[in-house]
């Protein structure tokens, strides 16, 4: 026998309401929503791209559940030096990375199509749904988490600035963000603290440019 649409109704609203409630006591106490997250789920992940700072949530994320699966969306496209730091992280922190791949190589894109496009090049779309969004709707699938952790935060784009710490999508996916509120300083002084490597010599194709949005966290 289908639900009532009146109880439908009020538990959504009850749902909206803890994660308001949740937002409001724990979205500027990171570890605290990471445990709090943690509890709400079977299937955890935690994205990455390793970044500037992305040793913070990585660092916080597996004190707290070592094994979690880290997942990245690897483009094919990352800078040496991101391919570095990614690898000496992994070893440092003991990640339990799974890596998502384009179904084509970097190479054999290039092949037949030439050199990435430009983000004023209509073949941009098509790139970006190529390089980040197919693996990662793969991985979603393949996966099928019930917790996300990533490390998105409010300065990084006008879109971030609007998000809050954790939201539930519409396939029940709970989305959590526990940095969204922190600045470079706080990442810098967490890295110092804990004796954390860092990343600049970073580039997302997708993006291209910083304040860009690539589509991901729009849509997911």
């Amino acid at each position: 026998m289908a639900q009532p649409l009146d109880s439908i109704n009020q538990e959504l609203v009850s749902v909206n309401q803890e994660l308001v409630s949740i937002n409001q006591e724990l979205g500027n106490d990171p570890e605290a929503l990471i445990r709090w997250a943690l509890r709400q789920g079977k299937r955890p992940i935690c994205t990455t791209n390793f970044r500037p700072f992305e040793a913070v949530i990585l660092h916080m994320v597996t004190r707290q559940q070592p094994d979690i699966p880290i997942v990245w969306m690897d483009s094919g496209y990352n800078t040496e030096e991101t391919y570095r730091f990614a690898d000496a992280l992994i070893r440092r922190l003991g990640l339990n990375l799974v890596s998502y791949l384009p179904r084509r190589s970097r190479a054999h894109r290039e092949a037949l199509e030439g050199a990435m496009p430009g983000i004023d090049d209509p073949r941009h779309e098509a790139f970006t749904r190529e390089v980040k969004l197919e693996p990662f709707e793969r991985a979603l699938r393949e996966m099928a988490p019930d917790v996300w952790f990533t490390a998105l935060r409010a300065e990084d784009t006008p879109e971030r600035a609007r998000m809050a710490p954790v939201s539930r999508n519409a396939n029940g996916l709970l989305k959590v963000s526990p940095l969204l509120h922190w600045n470079a300083r706080d990442l810098y002084q967490y890295l110092q603290a804990h004796d954390l490597p860092n990343n600049f010599d970073y580039f997302d194709p997708t993006k291209v440019e910083a304040k860009r949005e690539c589509g991901l966290h729009l849509q997911h």
